[in-house]
């Protein structure tokens, strides 16, 4: 009897609980919430707290977040130019020899820094001792022929001399002065002093001078070497004048003028930029490349910056104001950039990112616009945009988890 009073008890309570369920089901319904509808809401409230990285105080003074609203800032645009150092004609020396002759001695080596007029080698020839000897003959010769002249004028005046005595003693007094004058400029030429050799001191060899004040960058003869007149001996190089040469390409000529600015770094300092400025424009063309030349001094000369160095450069043609944060403020997702908008909730902080068009480069800072409209008195993170980024990334592992 227990027993059948137990089922039909179990019975009755299954049937209750049908019944109350079944409505339920139905006036959901019926009231345009299905089940599938809630379900749907929540992950749209999930994405939203996606886009959000919420950093604490801790973190935020950890990390050494800068943070500002974003004002104008002036932005250059530049013309990207490479070239190498040079120096102008005028700083360049090459030594020569104007008389055949055998190098005596060598008085410098490659890197040595000399003074205009200063002593870089000694050559040494029978031709060197001939033409002092040949000087000194002249001068003699002339000086008879001097006391010569003298005399027939004496007596042309006089009208007991030869007016063609006369002549013939003065044409050949002219002569002999003019062909002393021009040994005595050989003698010049060759460093040797003609009034030594008028004095009977002839040299056995000569000096070679430096025209410059500079550096000794190339020694192309021996100690005992026979050089042709003309050869090329040494070279000299002044460092003080030397400049950026860049090749600027034909289709960015028309934006380069004197006057600019440049920045540019070589390989022995690439820590620090240097910079100068535009002082001459070329008006020709380099063949190859299609190129023209652009000169700039110097300003900060710093190391050893040798003509033939490789540099890299870049041209300020214009500057406008732009709004602008800096490079490390901004992130690349897939083919978007972003920056980040901050608030203060409370004591935490929260990020959340916003897409920007980023425009031209200058340094360290980026042009930037805002594809929708932003209100200006809010705040940028001004770094740590790589780490925002990968922590909110890391944020939505962590809840598809």
């Amino acid at each position: 009897m227990k027993n059948t009073l137990y089922i039909i008890r179990t019975l009755v309570t299954l049937s209750l609980l049908a019944t109350s369920c079944g409505p339920k089901e139905n006036q959901n319904k019926k009231e345009g919430h299905p089940h599938n509808e809630e379900v749907n809401k929540e992950p749209k409230k999930e994405h939203s707290d996606r886009d959000e990285v919420m950093l604490s105080a801790q973190q935020f003074e950890a990390l050494k977040i800068k943070i500002d609203t974003i004002a104008s800032r002036n932005m250059s645009s530049y013309v990207e130019a490479n070239g190498t150092l040079e120096v102008p004609p005028q700083s360049e020396g090459a030594i020569t020899s104007v008389i055949g002759a055998n190098v005596a001695s060598i008085e410098v080596i490659e890197g040595d820094k000399v003074n205009k007029g200063q002593v870089v080698a000694y050559l040494s020839h029978p031709n060197i001792i001939k033409i002092q000897t040949d000087y000194l003959n002249a001068f003699n010769s002339s000086n008879f022929l001097k006391k010569n002249y003298e005399r027939q004028q004496k007596l042309y005046d006089a009208g007991v001399g030869s007016g063609a005595n006369f002549q013939k003693a003065e044409a050949r007094y002219d002569a002999s002065k003019v062909m002393v004058s021009g040994m005595a400029a050989q003698l010049q030429l060759l460093n040797v002093s003609a009034q030594s050799v008028r004095n009977g001191s002839v040299a056995q060899r000569v000096a070679l001078r430096s025209p410059i004040e500079g550096y000794i960058q190339k020694v192309e003869v021996k100690t005992g070497q026979y050089v042709e007149p003309q050869t090329e001996l040494f070279e000299v190089v002044n460092t003080h004048h030397v400049h950026a040469d860049l090749m600027v390409f034909e289709k960015d000529v028309y934006k380069v003028k004197k006057g600019q600015k440049v920045t540019f770094n070589i390989q022995s300092i690439q820590d620090d930029a240097l910079s100068a400025e535009i002082y001459s424009v070329s008006k020709t063309f380099e063949d190859s490349p299609k190129a023209l030349h652009v000169h700039a001094e110097i300003e900060n000369k710093k190391g050893n910056l040798i003509p033939g160095m490789y540099i890299q450069g870049r041209i300020q043609v214009e500057s406008s104001e732009t709004m602008a944060l800096p490079e490390s403020a901004i992130i690349k997702e897939g083919d978007k950039f972003f920056v980040f908008s901050v608030e203060k909730e409370n004591k935490d902080w929260s990020f959340k990112p916003v897409e920007v068009i980023l425009g031209q480069k200058d340094n360290n800072w980026i042009a930037l616009q805002f594809p929708e409209e932003i209100e200006r008195n809010t705040k940028f993170a001004f770094n740590n945009a790589y780490y925002l980024m990968a922590e909110m990334k890391k944020g939505e592992t962590e809840h598809e988890h």
